[in-house]
């Protein structure tokens, strides 16, 4: 048990699924787990372990923005032993190429700053997914048919965002999509030795203005926790 986990020990699984909504956690787990059980829900936080296809999984919240996700993925990797950390999430879209409802898969991820600038001073590191779940996650989106784009994503730490010119120089420079955890997901995957992915629907488009309606987004939303369950657990050569 931890400040923010109430998970016991052995309860968390070493392949852990972040959504940053709770309640999809929840959804995602009694829909693609088997023999559920409720580990954690301190402030709300939901997070569930159960098994897929014979495999023990962890699905847990980890909350709005990267401050938020670094709390929950440093405990989980340092008190739970959590190996590999898959963020399933949604995104706005940034390209004209990308569509809603496609799935991005996230090569790298572009910040202004994250929770591990501290660390890192005035290095500009440059956080990256995990390549055998990356090429894992592709062969499985490619096999389902599902429309994917792989490439770098833009970690921003405001929703309501100001800089109009800031979003011209992402889509000037073939950045995919937008959402704001897993550069801090990639950072800390690095410091610690683990796998990390971000695998993420496209909901709403900034350039169109096009948003999935709510009543859709569970079916769209499936085929991106099918794509990081089978690349959590797949062999790459």
């Amino acid at each position: 048990m931890t400040i923010h986990i109430g998970a016991k020990s052995g309860e968390i699984a070493e392949t852990v699924l972040l959504p940053g909504d709770p309640y999809r956690a929840k959804w995602a787990a009694e829909t693609f787990l088997s023999d559920v059980k409720l580990v954690n829900e301190v402030r709300g936080m939901l997070g569930y372990t159960g098994t897929w296809n014979g495999q023990r999984v962890t699905i847990q919240g980890s909350g709005m923005g990267m401050p938020s996700l670094s709390i929950y993925v440093n405990e989980l990797i340092r008190d739970y032993g959590a190996r590999t950390l898959i963020r399933i999430g949604s995104c706005g879209g940034m390209q004209d190429k990308v569509a809603v409802r496609d799935v991005i898969l996230a090569m790298t991820a572009t910040t202004l700053s994250t929770p591990s600038r501290g660390i890192f001073k005035e290095v500009n590191f440059a956080p990256c997914a995990d390549w055998s779940l990356l090429k894992a996650a592709a062969d499985a989106a490619q096999a389902k048919g599902t429309t994917t784009h792989v490439g770098g994503i833009y970690s921003s730490d405001v929703f309501y965002d100001e800089r109009p010119d800031l979003n011209e120089q992402m889509v000037r420079h073939g950045i995919l999509g937008v959402e704001m955890e897993a550069a801090e997901l990639y950072n800390l995957a690095a410091r610690h030795g683990c796998r990390a992915l971000a695998v993420l629907t496209v909901s709403d488009h900034l350039l169109t203005g096009e948003a999935l309606p709510s009543d859709q987004r569970e079916r769209s939303f499936g085929e991106m926790v099918e794509i990081a369950l089978e690349a959590a657990f797949s062999e790459v050569p």
